[in-house]
């Protein structure tokens, strides 16, 4: 298979690099998926993946059954998703997600960020269109072919296979995700995911120098830092 996706499956820049937003945007996702489904990751494929995720990146326990609990009451917070689209310096785009108890704060907050370096949001598809909803999984694997004909042999249409150095990269469909880990996880115990991800990918990256470079990682910082943005997704060459 092709190439597409080697250099951009490490493009999204996880937001959260201090502990406590972790813990906080990880309470929050476990709370909507409970409060969607069942309250229980058994009954709860969603729920239990984002349990997954949130262990892996060392959030307490505690955190994760009061996130669960609280869905199981009546009330509360409701949260929302909700998207936003952005054009930074240069020909830079970004994609904000934002998990929200109050629109118009978050969104008065994410466009003060841009209005701080004189740049601005955009409408709906503005900026999306020239990216892919995906799903990237990364992991060591020392059996692929075995691991490809499985996912053959269970109808999972996939994007993207590759394997290089005994690292399998798989590109599928979002709704696939879970499917596609099923697979994995039948044929490999307990593995290590590199690379876990449903997210928006870029077509095509740039490289930003100078000025535009600086604005550009102003602006980042200052979206990085609102409570409410879960993740940011953009098209610029970090390395």
């Amino acid at each position: 298979m092709g190439r597409a996706y080697e250099v951009r499956k490490y493009s999204i820049q996880k937001t959260g690099a201090a502990r406590g937003k972790i813990y906080t945007t990880y309470a929050k996702e476990i709370y909507l998926a409970a409060k969607k489904g069942i309250p229980d990751p058994d009954a709860n494929i969603s729920l239990k993946r984002i349990i997954e995720k949130a262990r892996k990146e060392q959030v307490p326990t505690d955190i994760i059954n009061r996130a669960i609990e609280k869905a199981k009451g009546v009330g509360g917070e409701d949260y929302e998703e909700v998207t936003y689209e952005g054009f930074g310096p240069g020909a830079s785009t970004l994609i904000i997600k934002t998990l929200t108890d109050n629109v118009n704060r978050t969104v008065g907050e994410v466009r003060a960020a841009f209005n701080k370096v004189n740049k601005s949001l955009g409408v709906t598809n503005s900026v999306s269109y020239n990216y892919d909803y995906i799903g990237i999984l990364a992991f060591n694997c020392d059996n692929s072919e075995e691991l490809f004909e499985e996912l053959l042999n269970e109808g999972i249409e996939i994007i993207d296979f590759e394997e290089e150095n005994g690292e399998v990269t798989i590109t599928m469909k979002p709704n696939d995700h879970d499917k596609v880990k099923d697979v994995i996880e039948k044929i490999i115990s307990n593995p290590d995911y590199i690379v876990d991800q449903v997210g928006m990918f870029p077509k095509e990256k740039i490289t930003l120098e100078g000025e535009d470079l600086e604005t550009f990682k102003k602006l980042y910082n200052m979206l990085e830092a609102i409570d409410d943005v879960t993740e940011i997704y953009h098209n610029v060459n970090m390395e």
